[in-house]
């Protein structure tokens, strides 16, 4: 006998779900780029269009689905910029994802640079409006020395 749980113990409490347009593509393109795993997808009945499909990075979930204009969903290419909210991924070498994720067709946004929070980081828009910020850790900086760096880096007008 199973017993049903309200957080299924394979989700994390706190999951991006991404709308897209083209979201077979999509699939493609985060298998591609991150490694991602399809664990599951469902087609609109009669239809390609995807209507959910969950994705696993290491140990995350997401989840996406195509545009449904008629209910509300569009993917940020819809609305002509870049979102307000961009997905946070920490991989072993921000450098070469940032050129894989150009030869996937990424926009890139900010190249990869040593920040003073002691992380190599990254933006880019990828080919269906969502931003990805991603880095490299290479070092603990100390409480003080990030106060004091984060000064220089934004300083008060």
């Amino acid at each position: 006998m199973s017993t049903t749980h309200a957080i299924p113990l394979d989700h994390a409490g706190l999951m991006p779900y991404l709308v897209v347009h083209d979201a077979a593509r999509a699939i493609e393109f985060y298998r591609s780029l991150f490694g991602a795993v399809e664990v599951s997808r469902m087609n609109r009945p009669g239809s390609e269009r995807v209507m959910h499909a969950e994705l696993v990075i290491r140990d995350a979930v997401f989840m996406l689905s195509d545009e449904f204009p008629e209910q509300g969903h569009r993917s940020p290419l819809a609305y002509g910029g870049l979102p307000p909210v961009s997905i946070m991924l920490y991989v072993q070498d921000v450098d070469a994802l940032f050129a894989k994720a150009q030869e996937l067709g990424a926009k890139p946004i900010m190249p990869p640079t040593d920040m003073f929070w002691g992380d190599r980081f990254c933006k880019f828009a990828d080919p269906f409006g969502h931003l990805w910020a991603v880095s490299t850790h290479l070092r603990d900086v100390p409480p003080e020395e990030m106060a004091a760096a984060a000064a220089n880096f934004c300083p008060e007008p």
